[in-house]
């Protein structure tokens, strides 16, 4: 029996030895374990870190771009109103030399009727069947309806019609 506790005790003295032994080796894979998870955790907060100051010039950057941009476009609409003034500008003073020039040729028509009305019928007669239409119909709106009647009495009768009925047009 004696052997058989003695027996008993050195298996069981054996078998706490390797569990202490197991329980040695895996302290020391979890420490090793330990060891290679702090060195990613690092790892991983450098990167986070490197991220963070990515975000941060990217904000940055987006930040003096819009500046710009708002700039920018200050500018263009400061140009566009420019733009818009001078072009509103530009179109009065068209509008302005429109009508001196209206009545310019007004007054020049005035001078030519008045000439005209002051010719002979017959000749003032042969003058306008040599114009174009146009002017001759011009001459002819701007005198008295008494003189034109003369004037083209004294014209030939083709060109006379002719004239007639652009003048009724």
């Amino acid at each position: 029996m004696i052997k058989t506790l003695l027996l008993l005790a050195i298996t069981t003295h054996l078998f706490a030895f390797e569990t202490s032994e197991k329980l040695f080796e895996c302290t020391e894979i979890f420490k090793e374990r330990k060891g290679e998870l702090l060195v990613e955790l690092e790892r991983i907060d450098e990167q986070k870190q490197a991220l963070s100051a990515l975000k941060i010039a990217t904000e940055e950057l987006l930040e003096q771009k819009e500046t710009k941009l708002t700039l920018r476009e200050q500018e263009l609409d400061k140009k566009l109103a420019n733009v818009t003034a001078k072009e509103k500008n530009v179109k009065e003073m068209l509008a302005k030399h429109e009508e001196i020039l209206k009545e310019l040729k007004s007054t020049k028509m005035k001078r030519i009727a008045q000439t005209f009305a002051k010719m002979k019928p017959a000749s003032a007669a042969n003058i306008l069947a040599d114009m174009p239409n146009d002017k001759a119909k011009g001459i002819l709106l701007s005198l008295q309806p008494k003189v034109v009647g003369k004037i083209l009495a004294k014209m030939d009768a083709k060109r006379a019609a002719q004239l007639t009925q652009l003048l009724s047009e």
